[in-house]
C-alpha cells in the first residue's frame, strides 16, 4: 500500500462517465449541463473513461475502442476542445467534487503518434513486428517499458494532466512494471502531492495465465505499494459466482474478510455492482429488493464506491464502447434517492477508520455486516437480506426501535432479532 494513502478515500463515491455515450451530443459540454444532478447524487470524484483521440488502424466497430489511444496528450476532437476540457473540471471543482482521468498505459493504437515517432518504445513479435501480447487485443499494440525514454516520455505525460485533474485511473496497471509506477508517482507529487491513484487490479486468471506466458502481471500486494485503490477482482467472481447459482454467500464473504488481513491496515477497494467492463447490476440482479439490498451493501462495504453512469436509473444494457450507445437517464427507473440517503452512510468517519467484518446466513440468504471503530466504541451495523426470503435474523442489538439509515424509517428489534423484510437495515450505534 502507499504509504501516503488516506483513508478517507473510503468515503468517497465515484460516478464514471463515457463522455460519447452519455448523451446524444455526447461531448464535455453536455456533462457540463448534469453537473449539479451528478453532486446531487452525493458524487464525489468523477472518473472519464479516456477522452482522448481514437486510432483508425484496426478500429474496433464504427467509432473505435477509447483504450485504443492515438495520442496521449491531446483529447478526442468528437468530445471538444482542450478549453472545453479544463472548463469541464473548472465546473467540477466548483461544485466541491474532484476529477479523475483514465489512463491507458499499457498499450497505444498501432497508429499513435508514439507509433509513428518513437517505434523504439514498442514491444516486437518473433517476426519483428509492433504486436501485442494478449490475443483478443486486436486493435492495439503493446509498449516495451524496457526503455527508460519511454518512461520519461510517459511521466512527463503524467505531469501535463496532473496539472488540470485530480487523479488517475489505470487501465490494466499490473501489465506495467511496479518500478515504473512508483517513479511515476514520486514524480507527480512534485506537481500534485494530492493526487488519487485507482489501479485496475485484474482476476486472479488472468494474472497467473499471463505470468505463465513470462509475462508481468502483478497481484493486488504489489499493486497497494504504488496505489491508492484498486478494483475487487480479486473477489468478484465469487459474487459472480454467487448470483449464478453456483456458489455460496459464505464463501462470498469469506472472501471479503480475507482483505482484511491479507492487506495492509490502510488498503482502500473500490466497490461496485457493476463497471464499464461487466453487465449491469439491473441484468444480474433479479429484483427491486434484491437490487434495493445488494446496492446498499455497496455504499455499507469498506472501500469506495463506484457508480457507473446510468446505474442509477437501472440501467440494464452496458453501453457499447465501439459504437454509439446513449445511456438512458429519462428517470423512468430512477433510484437517486436512495443512493443520496446511502451516500450520507458512505460519508461517516467510521466507514473509513474501522476493522470490518461480515457473517452469512445460508438458510436466509443475509448478511450480517458490522464496522467497528478502531480505538473507540462506535459501530456501524448493516443487515442485508439477498434471496427475498421471510425470517428473521439476529443482530446482536438491544431490543428497542432504531431508525433505519437506508431510508429513514424505524425499525424495530426483538429478542436481538430484525425481520427481513425491513433489510436493507444500516444502525449507526
Amino acid at each position: 500500500m502507499a504509504n501516503q494513502t488516506k483513508t478517507d478515500l473510503r468515503n468517497k463515491v465515484i460516478y464514471s462517465i463515457y463522455v460519447r455515450n452519455y448523451s446524444e451530443e455526447g461531448t464535455f459540454t453536455a456533462v457540463e449541463k448534469d453537473l449539479d444532478r451528478i453532486k446531487g447524487l452525493g458524487v464525489d470524484i468523477i472518473w472519464f473513461l479516456p477522452i482522448y483521440p481514437i486510432g483508425k488502424e484496426k478500429r474496433k466497430g464504427t467509432l473505435g475502442s477509447p483504450y485504443a489511444i492515438a495520442d496521449y496528450r491531446k483529447v478526442n476532437p468528437e468530445l471538444g476542445t482542450m478549453d472545453e476540457f479544463k472548463h469541464l473540471v473548472e465546473e467540477i471543482h466548483s461544485r466541491g467534487m474532484k476529477c479523475m482521468l483514465d489512463i491507458v498505459y499499457n498499450h497505444t493504437s498501432p497508429d499513435s503518434w508514439l507509433a509513428k515517432n518513437h517505434p523504439e518504445y514498442f514491444y516486437k513479435t518473433p517476426e519483428g513486428k509492433m504486436g501485442n501480447r494478449v490475443g483478443d487485443w486486436a486493435d492495439i499494440v503493446d509498449l516495451d517499458y524496457g526503455n527508460k525514454q519511454l518512461w520519461d516520455y510517459q511521466i512527463d505525460t503524467l505531469k501535463m494532466w496532473a496539472g488540470i485533474a485530480d487523479g488517475f485511473r489505470c487501465d490494466v496497471a499490473p501489465l506495467v512494471p511496479l518500478a515504473f509506477w512508483l517513479k511515476a508517482r514520486e514524480e507527480v507529487a512534485k506537481i500534485n502531492p494530492d493526487c488519487i491513484w485507482l489501479s485496475e487490479s485484474v482476476e486472479p486468471e488472468f494474472i497467473l495465465d499471463l505470468r505463465a506466458r513470462g509475462m508481468i502481471n502483478l497481484s493486488d500486494s504489489e499493486i497497494f505499494q504504488a496505489f491508492d485503490m484498486c478494483y475487487d477482482y480479486d473477489i468478484y467472481k465469487f459474487f459472480r459466482q454467487y448470483l449464478k447459482g453456483e456458489g455460496t454467500l459464505g464463501k462470498y464473504t469469506e472472501s471479503v474478510n480475507m482483505q482484511e488481513y491479507i492487506y495492509p491496515a490502510n488498503y482502500v477497494k473500490m466497490r461496485y455492482l457493476e463497471n464499464h467492463d461487466q453487465d449491469r447490476a439491473k441484468k444480474i440482479i433479479s429484483t427491486q429488493e434484491d437490487i434495493r439490498n445488494w446496492t446498499a451493501f455497496l455504499y455499507f462495504q469498506k472501500g469506495a464506491a463506484l457508480i457507473y453512469a446510468g446505474q442509477e436509473n437501472q440501467n440494464e444494457v452496458r453501453p457499447d464502447l465501439f459504437n454509439k450507445d446513449v445511456i438512458n437517464l429519462d428517470g423512468s427507473h430512477d433510484i437517486s434517492d436512495m443512493l443520496r440517503r446511502l451516500s450520507q452512510v458512505k460519508k461517516l468517519p467510521i466507514v473509513a477508520n474501522s476493522s470490518y467484518h461480515l457473517s452469512a446466513d445460508e438458510k436466509l440468504g443475509a448478511v450480517v455486516g458490522e464496522h467497528r471503530q478502531i480505538q473507540g466504541n462506535g459501530r456501524l451495523l448493516g443487515i442485508f437480506s439477498f434471496e427475498g426470503k421471510s425470517g428473521r435474523i439476529d443482530t446482536g442489538l438491544k431490543d428497542g426501535a432504531y431508525t433505519n439509515m437506508a431510508d429513514g424509517k424505524e425499525i424495530q428489534i426483538k429478542d436481538g432479532k430484525v425481520d427481513l423484510k425491513a433489510c436493507p437495515a444500516l444502525v449507526f450505534l
